[in-house]
C-alpha cells in the first residue's frame, strides 16, 4: 500500500532526518524516499497536514486486555482498535486474564488471534502460577512460544525467596522479569496516597514507603544475582532517587511510568471520582516533578499507558469499592503533551526504549527501512467521547473532555489507518 506524506516534521532521535520537515514516500511497507521536495507517484494515497510530526510507532509496555476470559472488559480486537487510535503500533499485553496466561498454549492463543493486525501484539507471560507468587510458571516454554517478558501484572511478589529464585532461573535464558512495586504489608487496604489529603478525605493512605521498600528489595536481589529487572509503573520521588542511585552503582535495573502519573495528582480525588482511582495511587505535585525529571535525565526508561479497562459495575460504585485503573491507550499522547514532553522525548520513551527493553527491533525513519510510524498533531484538539472511544470500556476521567494532541495516522505491517 503506497503512501505519500507531504511536509511532515520528523520526530525520531535515531533518524538523520530528525527535526527536518520532509516529504516521505512509503511503498509496500518500506520507506522509499525521504527528501525536502518529492513528487507523488500515480496511485499514491496522499497525506498532508501542516504542523504534524512523524514518530516511530508507539509501543505500550503495560496493557491489560482481559482476553481470554474477561472479554467484557476488553478483547484483543477492541484493544488494538484503541491502540491504533492512540498511536500505538504495538502492545505488550499482561497475563492478567482468566485463565492467567501462564503456558505456551495460552501464548500461542494470543499470537494466533492477532495475526494480520496493523498493531503488533506481544504477550507477557506470568512469573508465577495464578499470579500467586508461590510457584514458577512455565517461563522457558512460554519464551520459546513467543512471550517477550514475564510479569505478575498488578500483583506484587511478596516472597523474597521466590523472587530471588525467579531472577536466578530467568538468567538462564535471558528472560526479563517485570515487577509491580508494592510492599503489601505496608500498603494493606489503602485506597489513595498517604498524605494530608488522605486524612482530610478520611481514607486509608498508601505510603510512598510501600513502593520504595519493594524497589529496594528488588535492587538488592538484582545486585546479588547480577540479573536484569524491570520495575513497572513507579510513582514517587523516592523511587526515582533509588533507581537513579542503583543505575549509577551498575545495577541492571530499568523502569517505566504511567502517562497519567506525570499530570494527575491526588488533589483530583476531592470529589471521590472513582475514575481517578488507580494503583499506584495518584501522588503529589512534587512526585510529578520528580518523575518528569527522571524521564529527562534517563532514570526512567519508558512511558506506558497502564490501560486497565473495567465494566461500569466495577467503577460506578462508591470510591472505596471501585476497581483500580483507567482506560488509557487513546489519552496517553495528550497527557504527555500536557506534561510538556518534546517530540524527541515522546519518541524515545514511548517508541524506542520500550522495544529496546524487550530486545525487539526498533523502527527508524530511514530510506530502505520497514515503515512503522505514528503521525500526530501536537496542537490539534479533539473530544474523547462515546463516538471516538474505541475501547469496550468507558472508565476514564477524561471521557467527555476536549484534549489537545491528536493521532492522525498509524502505519505498520504495510497497513495504515487514518483519523480525521
Amino acid at each position: 500500500m503506497n503512501l505519500f506524506i507531504k511536509g511532515i516534521t520528523i520526530g525520531d532521535p535515531n533518524s538523520e532526518f530528525n527535526h527536518q520537515t520532509c516529504d516521505v514516500r512509503v511503498e509496500q511497507g518500506k520507506f522509499i524516499a525521504i527528501s525536502k521536495q518529492l513528487n507523488p507517484v500515480k496511485g499514491d494515497q496522499i497525506f498532508e497536514v501542516n504542523g504534524a510530526f512523524l514518530s516511530p510507532g508507539f509501543f505500550d509496555l503495560n496493557c491489560a486486555v482481559g482476553d481470554p476470559g474477561l472479554e467484557t472488559k476488553e478483547d484483543l480486537q477492541t484493544a488494538t482498535a484503541a491502540a491504533k487510535a492512540g498511536g500505538f503500533t504495538a502492545l505488550a499485553v499482561l497475563p492478567n486474564a482468566k485463565p492467567v496466561v501462564q503456558s505456551k498454549g495460552q501464548i500461542a492463543y494470543i499470537l494466533n488471534k492477532v495475526k494480520g493486525n496493523l498493531v503488533d501484539v506481544y504477550p507477557i507471560g506470568a512469573i508465577s502460577n495464578e499470579l500467586e507468587g508461590k510457584e514458577l510458571a512455565e517461563l522457558y516454554d512460554m519464551k520459546n512460544a513467543g512471550a517477550v517478558a514475564f510479569s505478575d501484572g498488578d500483583y506484587p511478589i511478596a516472597d523474597d525467596g521466590f523472587m530471588s529464585r525467579a531472577l536466578q532461573y530467568a538468567q538462564g535464558f535471558d528472560a526479563l522479569l517485570m515487577t509491580y512495586p508494592e510492599n503489601q504489608s505496608m500498603a494493606g487496604k489503602a485506597q489513595i496516597n498517604e498524605s494530608k489529603n488522605s486524612i482530610l478525605l478520611g481514607m486509608k493512605g498508601l505510603p510512598a514507603l510501600a513502593e520504595e521498600m519493594h524497589i529496594s528489595r528488588d535492587i538488592y536481589l538484582a545486585t546479588y544475582h547480577n540479573s536484569p529487572i524491570h520495575i513497572s509503573t513507579i510513582s514517587t520521588a523516592g523511587s526515582v532517587a533509588l533507581i537513579k542511585r542503583a543505575k549509577k552503582d551498575g545495577v541492571k535495573i530499568t523502569c517505566d511510568v504511567a502517562a497519567h502519573q506525570l499530570v494527575f495528582t491526588e488533589d483530583l480525588l476531592n470529589d471521590f471520582d472513582s475514575n481517578y482511582k488507580v494503583k499506584p495511587p495518584l501522588r503529589s505535585k512534587n512526585d510529578n516533578k520528580a518523575l518528569l525529571a527522571g524521564l529527562k535525565d534517563g532514570t526512567i526508561d519508558a512511558i506506558c499507558s497502564q490501560h486497565r479497562p473495567h465494566e461500569i459495575e466495577f467503577k460506578d460504585v462508591e470510591f472505596e469499592h471501585a476497581a483500580y485503573g483507567i482506560i488509557a491507550l487513546q489519552t496517553a499522547l495528550p497527557l504527555l503533551l500536557l506534561a510538556g514532553l518534546s517530540a524527541d522525548l515522546i519518541a524515545e520513551k514511548l517508541a524506542i526504549n520500550p522495544r529496546k527493553l524487550l530486545g525487539l527491533p526498533v523502527p527508524t525513519v530511514k530510506i530502505g527501512e520497514t515503515a512503522n510510524f505514528t503521525i500526530y498533531h501536537p496542537t490539534k484538539e479533539w473530544t474523547f467521547d462515546a463516538k471516538t472511544n474505541a475501547s469496550k470500556s468507558n472508565n476514564s476521567p477524561l471521557l467527555g473532555k476536549t484534549l489537545t494532541g491528536k493521532v492522525q495516522l498509524v502505519y505498520n505491517n504495510n497497513q495504515f489507518q487514518r483519523y480525521e
